[in-house]
C-alpha cells in the first residue's frame, strides 16, 4: 500500500459512495472502504469518526458558514434576512459537487438510519442558528421560526438542486425559495 497520496478524504468519500451504492451501507466495512481508496483503516480513522462521518463530515464547517454570515449580517437586517443571508452564504460550499450530493442522498435515502441522522444534522444546523440570531439580540421565538424556516428552504433548495431538472446553481435556488417565502406572508 503506497505510504502518501494526496487528497485521502475526498479518495475515502468517493470509494464509500461508490461502495454504499454497490452494496449497500449496512453491508459496507470501513476496512473495504479503505482498501477501495488505496489507504488504511488507521487513515480512514483520522479522516472519519465511523462509516457515518463520510456522508455527514462537512456539517461543523457548513453550521459555521451559516453562524458567521448572521454574526456579519448588518444591523438593519431582520432575522429572516438574517437566515437568508446564513443559507446564501452556503450555497458556493456545494460549487462542483452536485454528482456527489446526489450520490449522498441516495444513500442516505436507502437507509432509516442515515434519514434519522440527516434530519438530526438539519436540526443541529436550526439550532445552531437560533442561538445565532439570539447572541443578535432576537428573541426566542422569533429567533427560532426564523431559523427553522431558515432550514425548511435549505431543505427545499437542496432536494430540488439535486433533482434531474433542477437549476444548476444551488445559491439562485436558495434565493428563489427565500423569495417564495416571503411573498407566502404578504409581503
Amino acid at each position: 500500500m503506497v505510504r502518501w497520496q494526496p487528497n485521502a478524504r475526498g479518495r475515502l468519500e468517493q470509494a464509500a459512495l461508490e461502495l454504499y451504492a454497490e452494496r449497500g451501507f449496512d453491508q459496507t466495512t470501513v476496512a473495504e472502504i479503505a482498501g477501495r481508496a488505496g489507504l488504511t483503516e488507521r487513515t480512514f480513522f483520522r479522516y472519519f469518526a465511523d462509516k457515518r462521518e463520510v456522508l455527514f463530515w462537512g456539517q461543523t464547517a457548513l453550521t459555521e458558514v451559516m453562524v458567521t454570515a448572521i454574526a456579519e449580517a448588518p444591523d438593519s437586517a431582520s432575522p429572516i434576512e438574517m437566515v437568508g443571508m446564513a443559507l446564501v452564504a452556503v450555497g458556493p460550499t456545494f460549487e462542483g459537487r452536485r454528482d456527489r450530493a446526489r450520490q449522498r442522498q441516495a444513500v442516505i435515502a436507502a437507509t432509516p438510519g442515515l434519514q434519522e441522522r440527516e434530519l438530526m444534522k438539519l436540526a443541529s444546523m436550526a439550532a445552531a442558528m437560533t442561538d445565532a440570531l439570539r447572541a443578535r439580540g432576537v428573541a426566542e421565538t422569533t429567533a427560532r421560526l426564523a431559523a427553522e424556516s431558515g432550514v425548511a428552504v435549505f431543505k427545499i433548495a437542496f432536494e430540488r438542486w439535486l433533482g434531474p431538472d433542477a437549476p444548476a446553481d444551488l445559491t439562485q435556488n436558495i434565493r428563489d425559495l427565500l423569495d417564495e417565502l416571503t411573498s407566502l406572508s404578504g409581503h
